[in-house]
């Protein structure tokens, strides 16, 4: 009998775990089963709409919009099947949309410069796209719209493309030069980006023509024909007389700006050849010229402070020394001067004073080539 007993026990074991075993295989291992991760796509078009299915007619599910991220649940050869933060699923067409590797991309670019000084200000002219890196062959992802305020950062100068079937310029032949030297080469046409930054924080290159650099209606008309690449403001005077009008209402707090101009030529090895300061006439009411610099190797950025002894206002920018030599783009077609001058003056009323150590005379600067050229000229 106990025997039998025993017999009982373990046949009931064996039916117990066989059945554990068969319940296991039928659910698949659910426990012992890693769901997958979710892949994402993010919208690069300024809107995209969702299709409840790829054929040439089809409903209409969703709208997404630029930046937005979507949650791929199918992959097609041109589309792709999502679904958006609200809910809505549907297929989209994969070009208007980016893989999560260049928005992850787009992301370490806003972490790499999210400390980078703000060397001046500027505004969309037209709605455009922001790239990954300087140059319009690169990936986009970003989208801003007309009139999007963005903050300069750095700016970088590449090789503009050539137009398909566009006719290169032959070259010329010098006269009197030895059949060697006959021919000259090609000049390299180059364009200028900006790494920019917006209010939300996104962060990519932009073509610099696409962009109205921030400055006041009423320095534009002293600009002379150079393009104004930054104004600053760095006081306020009182003139209740002063003219200026907002919305009907005398302005009577007049602002004094301290701006640096260059040529209108993408290229150059500098970001300014030029320094003014605006200072206000409350007898004239008008803007006047308080100091003017050109002829300079200047670099971004300026910057404006106060005196630590009388709080007088201040402004620093930076130039080329003599002794280095002028920058060339490296592969990036980012600007990078080996070491730079930084020149310091005070505001003191309308004049404007050089800060310099006593005793210390001011070190000799490199002069840009623009200005070399109407010397030898002359």
């Amino acid at each position: 009998m106990q025997m039998n007993g025993l017999k009982v026990v373990w046949r009931r074991g064996w039916t117990t775990l066989a059945a554990v075993t068969v319940t296991l295989a039928l659910c698949g291992c659910s426990y012992l089963h890693v769901k997958p991760s979710d892949k994402y796509v993010y919208v690069t078009s300024k809107e995209a709409l969702l299709r409840d299915r790829v054929a040439a007619v089809s409903n209409r599910t969703g709208t997404v919009k630029n930046g937005e991220k979507l949650v791929v649940l199918e992959q097609a050869r041109l589309w792709v099947k999502v679904k958006a933060p609200d809910g809505a699923v549907g297929w989209v067409q994969k070009k208007d949309v980016a893989e999560q590797a260049l928005a992850e991309q787009f992301i370490e670019l806003g972490k790499k410069h999210a400390k980078d000084p703000v060397v001046a200000n500027a505004v969309a002219r037209d709605e455009v796209v922001l790239h990954i890196s300087p140059g319009r062959k690169s990936d986009s992802f970003y989208r801003l719209a007309e009139g999007d305020a963005v903050s300069l950062l750095q700016r970088a100068t590449v090789e503009k493309p050539v137009t398909p079937g566009a006719t290169p310029k032959p070259a010329t032949s010098k006269p009197g030069a030895k059949a060697a030297e006959a021919v000259a080469p090609a000049e390299l046409v180059m364009e200028d980006w900006w790494l920019v930054r917006n209010a939300k924080g996104e962060t990519g290159w932009m073509y610099s023509r696409m962009m109205d650099v921030s400055a006041p209606d009423t320095l534009l008309r002293y600009a002379e024909g150079q393009r104004i690449v930054g104004a600053y403001l760095i006081a306020k005077v009182d003139d209740p007389d002063s003219g200026v009008l907002n919305n009907g209402v005398t302005v009577t707090s007049i602002p004094e700006y301290v701006t640096v101009l260059s040529p209108y030529k993408a290229g150059l090895p500098y970001d300014f050849d030029q320094v003014r300061v605006f200072t206000w006439n409350t007898k004239m009411h008008r803007y006047e010229t308080a100091f003017r610099e050109h002829g300079m190797e200047g670099y971004l950025p300026v910057k404006i402070t106060a005196s630590v002894t009388d709080r007088v206002p201040e402004f620093t920018y930076y130039v080329l020394p003599a002794d280095a030599p002028t920058p060339v783009p490296d592969s990036n077609g980012e600007l990078k001067p080996a070491h730079t001058i930084a020149k310091t003056y005070r505001l003191e009323g309308s004049m404007c004073k050089r800060v310099l150590p006593p005793g210390v005379q001011p070190p000799a600067e490199a002069k840009a080539p623009s200005e070399t050229t109407v010397k030898k000229k002359k």
